[in-house]
């Protein structure tokens, strides 16, 4: 069986195809040409009556008279950066705060001011007033119900207090959040008006010595970036404190167990 002669154009047709099958687009010389490219679009036809030289020189003025018109113009200010939406303070305590720690401890658990999320329970401090220690964490373990400090950061703070020497009738555990609350901005809940519910609580409960488990606490006591937080004023007057890190970031960190426990030996001998 014979097959029917290509006509050249065919031939020429099928070699271009096989070529750019091959991702071939250029014919590499001294001088590259572009045998697929498609053809460049035309130029606008110049009006009638007016040669090239004539439109260039008629345009000429005209791009110089915008270049200036951009040198000249004003620019714009940048925008101004958003603010910060501003933060509502309130009066917590009211015109009578409580007088002392069982008032309080009521107020705690029943004030409709300090608005706690309703998932979780409000929890009590607990201890005495007058105690040689306050410990104050930012908020309850998520499973506490009936004693603040029931889960695992409970176990861990019993553990360091007895290898403090101290019993549990000597320390006052109180926590800055009356509940459980999820990803807690504590500098804003502190402008809100929750550090000063915090520094009467102090006042009220009198520790010789405050350690604050918490380093997001700092701001909520009165710290400020370049003033470190050596001691906490209040009504009563002035109390020691350290800050160190949480109890969850201890459990999740043993080598912050070591620096808490250089710091403090450091702090209790001062």
């Amino acid at each position: 069986m014979t097959q029917p002669a290509l006509s050249l154009a065919r031939e020429f047709e099928a070699a271009i195809a096989w070529w750019h099958a091959a991702g071939v687009d250029y014919d590499f010389d001294d001088d590259v040409t572009a045998w697929l490219a498609e053809a460049p679009l035309e130029a606008p036809a110049a009006p009638k009556g007016v040669t090239a030289g004539t439109s260039r020189s008629a345009s000429a003025p005209q791009d110089q008279t915008q270049q200036a018109k951009q040198q000249t113009a004003p620019t714009a200010p940048p925008p101004a950066p958003a603010l910060a939406p501003a933060i509502l303070r309130r009066d917590l305590l009211g015109d009578s705060p409580p007088t002392d720690l069982a008032a309080f401890r009521q107020w705690w658990l029943g004030a409709a001011e300090l608005d706690a999320a309703r998932l979780y329970p409000r929890i009590a401090p607990r201890g005495a007033e007058g105690a040689s220690l306050m410990v104050l964490v930012p908020q309850p373990e998520e499973h506490d119900r009936d004693s603040l400090m029931e889960g695992p950061q409970g176990r861990l703070l019993g553990n360091i207090l007895a290898a403090m020497g101290l019993d549990d009738n000597a320390v006052y555990l109180a926590a800055a959040l009356p509940c459980y609350t999820p990803m807690a901005d504590l500098a804003a809940i502190g402008a809100g008006g929750m550090d000063a519910v915090v520094a009467h609580h102090i006042a009220l409960a009198q520790p010789k010595r405050v350690l604050v488990l918490g380093t997001g606490l700092a701001a909520m006591l009165g710290a400020h970036d370049n003033q470190p937080l050596r001691e906490i004023n209040h009504s009563a007057g002035k109390v020691p404190v350290m800050v160190s890190e949480t109890l969850d970031a201890m459990m999740d960190m043993p080598r912050l167990k070591a620096r808490f426990w250089k710091r403090w030996i450091e702090w209790s001998a001062s």
